[in-house]
């Protein structure tokens, strides 16, 4: 195990903001594809599988490195949870995807990673530990062919691997993607990518409450399998953070890496409570306005600004998304 260091540093290519904002043009062009066919909605993340309210408790006397931004202070928040399928499309739960569990923590107030003041912080995470690529430019072209069908992942493949990477690099992605998904009050969510924390970096992750069993069989809509365990009552998750410890075993701009939890072990930093809705039924008002809402790792303290180039390209991306579905 080694120390948290605040010896991190982004390192900014000088061609990004110009591939950034093409990545951009080309993610909204999706969309627009997209809501022709499905109605108004996310560039990802678009299909919403529920909405939540819970509470987030943050303990007093937790280590220094995080007792910065929302940590600095002990207290409860009230939180906005959205959980949602992963692709542009609207397809069933029981097609592989990746899964994503964001929050918006209320009561973070202070200076804005974006600028000015802000009275919320957001998480953002899906169920995998790392991203799939080192930067976003492998990601931004595979969306776009998986937005064509099944018939572009070939060539894409191809572009980007040459004829020798290319199967082992398929047949690494379809294992990753294809992954058995076991719900969201049994499965494990992470930030994958690193935030600050103060003058540290680290990353984030949800763990579910302990000893609960998976779903003994896919079930038609997870938002419902998940309603059916908040009726026995609200469930408890831990919120932790992972801190950067040196460039080689935790590495900010290279995404792929899972830091290991060996070298940098996870810390608990607060208690995040799902609690059942009202008739045990999701509330279609409140589903309303938190589809209308942005879920963005840059609506964020400046003591929790995103890090790397993912995160970079995240802010341009999401951004421009938010535009074109009119909530920005």
């Amino acid at each position: 195990m080694a120390a948290p260091s605040t010896g991190w540093q982004e390192r900014i290519a000088p061609d990004e903001a110009e591939r950034h904002a093409a990545a951009a043009e080309a993610f909204v062009t999706m969309q627009r594809a997209k809501s022709a066919r499905f109605g108004e909605g996310r560039a990802l993340h678009r299909k919403p599988l529920l909405a939540l309210r819970a509470t987030l408790t943050v303990p007093a006397s937790l280590p220094e490195p995080a007792r910065h931004g929302l940590f600095a202070q002990a207290g409860e928040h009230e939180v906005w949870v959205r959980l949602s399928n992963g692709g542009p499309d609207v397809q069933s739960d029981r097609r592989p995807d990746v899964r994503g569990f964001s929050l918006r923590i209320w009561g973070a107030n202070g200076p804005a990673a974006l600028g000015g003041e802000t009275d919320h912080q957001d998480f953002a995470l899906i169920n995998l530990p790392a991203f799939a690529f080192a930067d976003s430019v492998p990601f931004v072209s595979l969306v776009l062919a998986m937005a064509k069908g099944p018939a572009a992942l070939l060539p894409w493949a191809l572009r980007t691997y040459g004829p020798i990477g290319m199967f082992p690099a398929l047949k690494r992605l379809g294992k990753l993607f294809s992954r058995r998904f076991t719900g969201f009050a049994t499965e494990a969510f992470f930030s994958a990518t690193p935030i600050a924390c103060g003058p540290y970096a680290a990353r984030v992750r949800v763990l579910p409450p302990a000893g609960l069993q998976a779903a003994a069989t896919k079930p038609q809509r997870w938002g419902d399998e998940l309603l059916g365990r908040l009726a026995q009552g609200p469930l408890e998750y831990r919120l932790q953070l992972q801190f950067f410890v040196d460039e080689t075993r935790t590495p900010i701009e290279d995404a792929s890496v899972d830091w290991p939890e060996a070298v940098a072990p996870y810390v608990d930093v607060g208690v995040l409570r799902l609690l059942s809705p009202k008739g045990g039924t999701a509330d279609e008002a409140f589903t309303t306005q938190v589809e209308r809402s942005v879920f963005d790792p840059w609506q964020a303290l400046m003591a929790h600004r995103p890090l790397g180039e993912v995160m970079r390209a995240r802010k341009v991306v999401y951004f421009a998304s938010q535009k074109e579905r009119g909530v920005a």
